[in-house]
This record gives structure tokens, sequence and C-alpha cells, in this order.
């Protein structure tokens, strides 16, 4: 007998660490054995198995996921009052990036099926200070990168991935990661691939770019004391990137796992009060997040949160109307997809150890609030 969930969490990582502890421990262990703790071989070690993992040249450890997009814009050439293409409906660190290297955000309003950048919007986006376009993979599906780069090319322009919530999806057939000119990723703990602390990488085929990348991300030096370019503090410690070498090797069952429990999910809440979301033909979605759309969002949270049931909006305020931006000159209306989806959106609990009891339960709860509604 299934036995009744009366709670369910939003996200929970302890059973994720319990059940590799002792390896977890280990690499933790040796790395402090050994004595060193910033650019040893661990992080060596891991940037190449990452690389590997996605199929790219290079791989850069960095300090964040934020941090991996700053050095790549500013590893792109991008200075002062050029303006950076990137959507309105991702998480505020994408814009601060670029906002770190004095650029501007250009934002372009999202495909209504698969939350990311349209590219039927781009052209029109476009000005003589246009350098990148920075589509988001975002909630773990990646955008529609085939028409982007043929934009980009068109223009002259430099494509940089926001993969930091899509490790291991794939855009026909190929890995996140290996489409534009360089890609960035987050290693925050909740993230598909988490670190244990702040974490990001960049990869790229690009030698040139991973040369600058190198530089910039340990204080502009090839050679200890000896700067040729102005650089910055932000490199993966080695603990970290002991931690990610043991969880690296867990990623594809992981990405299974949450693929499977979207697919339950999606099968539970047909035709109930939600909409939810949709894999496009061209990718293989890797569900950081599972968002739903309800035209009663708010209600329907508040249902769920009564019934135990932990839920996150990801995310409220699209970027162009946060107060730090009101600087740009945006008004409500400027880009009605992602406007619109801010009001619609929720996330439902999800991560790979996520008990199909407890979506089950979801999507009880979920169902109960429709006939609820429909009374």
């Amino acid at each position: 007998m299934m036995r009744e969930i009366r709670s369910v969490p939003f996200g929970e990582v302890k059973t994720q660490y319990h059940s590799m502890k002792s390896e977890i421990d280990q690499a933790i262990a040796e790395v402090l054995e050994s004595g060193w703790f910033v650019l040893g071989k661990n992080v060596e070690a891991f940037e190449a198995e990452f690389a590997a993992y996605v199929g790219a040249r290079h791989a850069i450890g960095v300090g964040s996921g934020t941090e991996a997009l700053h050095i790549a814009l500013l590893a792109c050439g991008v200075e002062p009052g050029d303006e950076v293409l990137t959507v309105p409906n991702t998480a505020v660190p994408t814009a601060s990036a670029i906002s770190f290297a004095n650029a501007i955000p250009t934002f372009v309003d999202i495909d209504p099926r698969s939350f990311d950048m349209n590219p039927a919007e781009i052209e029109a986006r476009i000005t003589p200070r246009t350098r990148v376009i920075l589509p988001v993979h975002l909630y773990g599906q990646a955008a529609d990168m085939g028409p982007i780069m043929e934009i980009a090319r068109k223009h002259g322009l430099r494509v940089i991935e926001d993969a930091c919530q899509a490790h291991g999806a794939e855009y026909k057939g190929r890995k996140v990661g290996t489409l534009g000119d360089i890609a960035c990723f987050s290693f925050y703990p909740s993230k598909n691939l988490g670190a244990y602390g702040d974490g990001g990488i960049i990869t790229t085929d690009d030698d040139a770019l991973a040369e600058r990348c190198w530089l910039l991300r340990n204080y502009g030096q090839k050679v200890r004391y000896y700067h040729s370019i102005k650089g910055f503090n932000s490199r993966l410690d080695e603990l970290q990137a002991a931690i990610l070498r043991v969880k690296l090797r867990k990623l594809d069952a992981w990405n299974n796992a949450r693929r499977a429990r979207a697919a339950l999910y999606s099968q539970l809440l047909l035709g109930s009060e939600v909409i939810p979301p949709e894999e496009m033909p061209y990718g293989r979605h890797v569900y950081h997040l599972y968002v739903v759309r309800s035209s009663h969002r708010d209600d329907l949270q508040r249902f769920l949160a009564e019934n135990g049931v932990g839920t996150v909006i990801h995310y409220p305020i699209p970027v162009h109307m946060q107060e730090a931006y009101q600087g740009l000159g945006h008004k409500l209306g400027d880009f009605p997809i992602a406007e619109a989806y801010a009001r619609e959106i929720l996330s439902l609990p999800m991560y790979p150890e996520l008990p199909e009891e407890s979506i089950t339960r979801v999507a009880q709860v979920i169902r109960q609030y429709t006939m609820r509604k429909e009374d």
C-alpha cells in the first residue's frame, strides 16, 4: 500500500548527499590532506572532465555562474556602452553580469512554448551598439540555437550561452555549452550539477577566448606575479572541484530521474487547472525546474501551501520591470509574453530523489483546486 504523503518540500539536497556520502567525504578529506586549496589538481581534472562531458575543447572553472557570464562578456570584447541582447524572464544575475561589464542589457521577448528567447524577435532589437546575443537555456530547456546562430553570424555578433540551469540539456543531439561561441554554467547547490557552495565554469572551442578567460579569472596573470591584462579573482576552489568530480559521474542518471518525474507530473496534470511545460522537439529538457502556468497562480500557490506543498515563482518580476533596471526606460507592455508569464508561472517540487508519491500528492492537490474552481 502506498503511504500517504501530506507535506512536499519544494527542494531537498540532503538525500542526495547521503546517497554518496562516503565518496564525497573521501574527496573532501583528500583535499584537506593535500593542503592545496586553490587552482590545484582537482580543478584541472574537473575542467578536463566537464569539457569532455559537454564536448567542448576548453573549460575554465570560476567562482560562480554570474562571474562566468561577466568574464565571458569581457573575453568577447564587450566594452562600456555596448548592448547585449538577452531575455527579460531570466534570473536577474544574467543582467547583473552585463551590468558588471558596463554594458546595457537589451531585451528580446520569449517564445510562448519554450519560455526561451524568440529568434523571430531578435533582429528588431539589434542596433549598431549590439555586440553579443546572450540566450538563456531557461529551466533546463535549450533555446532554439540554430536560428540564433544564423542571425549572429549575419550581423557579426558573438553568442554567449547562459547554461546556468541546463547542465546536460541538448539541442539537436548536442549538449548545451557547445552551441555558441562560449557558454557559462553555475554550480549553485540546487542546480542539476550543484556544488556545496558557489562555483561556475566557462566552456568554449575557441582557443583565444579560453586563453583570455584563464587570464581574467586569475588577476590577468599567466605566470605568477606577471600580469598581462587587468583581471579578477574568480577561481573555482579545490574543495568544490573535488565534490563536483564525484557528482559529475552521476549527472546523467539524475537528469534521467528528473525527466521521469516531469513525465509523471505531465501525465497526472492533464485536464487540471495548470498548463504543464512543453519539451521542444529540437531538444532534450533536463528539468532544472518544472514550471507550470495558471491564470489563478497566486490563489493556487496559496492553496498548495495550505496543503503542505512547497512552490516557488521563477521569476515574479521580469528584469526590465525591476527597480534596479528602471533606468533602461521600459514600461509594462514592452515584452508582453514574458510579462504575462510572470503572472502565471509556478515551479512545482522537482529534484532527482523526489518520491513518486509526492508527485501524486502534488497533482492531487492541484486537482482538488481545479474542482473547487469549477464548482
